[in-house]
């Protein structure tokens, strides 16, 4: 078994946690990958072998995501053309897609015997007129703009005009998304073995917009071409912002590449969800 580790320092315990994992993945007769930009902090772990993370990951088993959900979703774009399996242990604050926290850690031993469960996660893909390249999501896509200034856009499904909206802009999601932003912006929570699009709207100025949930099979475009809108950007899986030309269409629909996520703990997605989004933040 082959395991690619990709951490995120920047999280509480994230070196001492990554750390530690190496110890068990080599214990359990895995050979350990890691990027050569760390080998500073894992020098002395002689079975550890470096190189490029790209150049690895896509022969490897399993990838190991070390942090918070961004740092899983992260290491997702890393994967999502390969059959690597991603496995991650929250360091962050909730780590809602986390299978793992750092005091379960022993439960890494099932990954030698195969005692986990794998979930299929449903992707996006996203694409706009003036580029030459689409983009994959495993949580969602953003269309909003600077400094929460309202704009005013058109939504499609399959060409079929659903509305207009003023709103800051709009969130379009993944089942897995829906307990990302979307779900801050007011959306429903669906369980991720579903296969949808969810639309939830950014502070919409009207009393009547509600979150709209579409078959997996419908294509999505938002178009924007009031010459009154503020600027407004793109962002996917909260990655850097492209900016989106007046009159330029975002097509969304479902991606024909999946991520594999594995469950080690043995926790139903509503187990996650009580003990996670349930209780008051302390």
């Amino acid at each position: 078994m082959k395991a690619a580790i990709f951490p995120n320092f920047q999280k509480h315990n994230a070196l001492e946690c990554a750390r530690e994992i190496c110890d068990i993945l080599h214990s359990i007769g895995a050979e350990v990958h890691i990027d050569e930009s760390y080998l500073k902090e894992f020098s002395d772990k002689k079975f550890v072998q470096f190189g490029l993370f790209d150049n690895f990951v896509g022969n490897a088993d399993i990838a190991v995501a070390i942090g918070g959900d961004g740092t899983i979703l992260k290491c997702a774009k890393h994967i999502v053309s390969c059959n690597t399996k991603l496995l991650g242990v929250n360091t962050g604050r909730l780590g809602f897609m986390a299978s793992l926290e750092y005091d379960q850690l022993g439960l890494l031993e099932c990954l030698k015997t195969g005692s986990y469960n794998v979930s299929e996660r449903m992707m996006l893909e996203i694409s706009m007129d003036n580029q030459s390249r689409s983009f994959h999501a495993l949580n969602d896509v953003t269309i909003s703009g600077r400094y929460a200034k309202i704009c005013e856009f058109d939504v499609f499904a399959d060409s079929s005009h659903i509305g207009k909206y003023r709103a800051d802009g709009a969130v379009f999601s993944t089942p897995t998304g829906s307990t990302a932003y979307s779900l801050s912006a007011g959306g429903p929570i669906i369980e991720p073995d579903a296969e949808c699009i969810e639309m939830t709207l950014i502070c919409p100025h009207s009393l009547f917009a509600r979150p709209i949930i579409f078959s997996s099979d419908r294509v999505i475009e938002f178009v924007h071409d009031s010459d009154r809108n503020p600027e407004l950007f793109v962002s996917i899986d909260g990655n850097d912002p492209i900016k989106l030309e007046r009159g330029v269409r975002v097509s969304i629909k479902k991606s024909g590449l999946k991520i594999s996520l594995i469950n080690i703990d043995g926790r139903s997605f509503y187990n996650t969800l009580d003990r996670k989004l349930m209780h008051p933040i302390k």
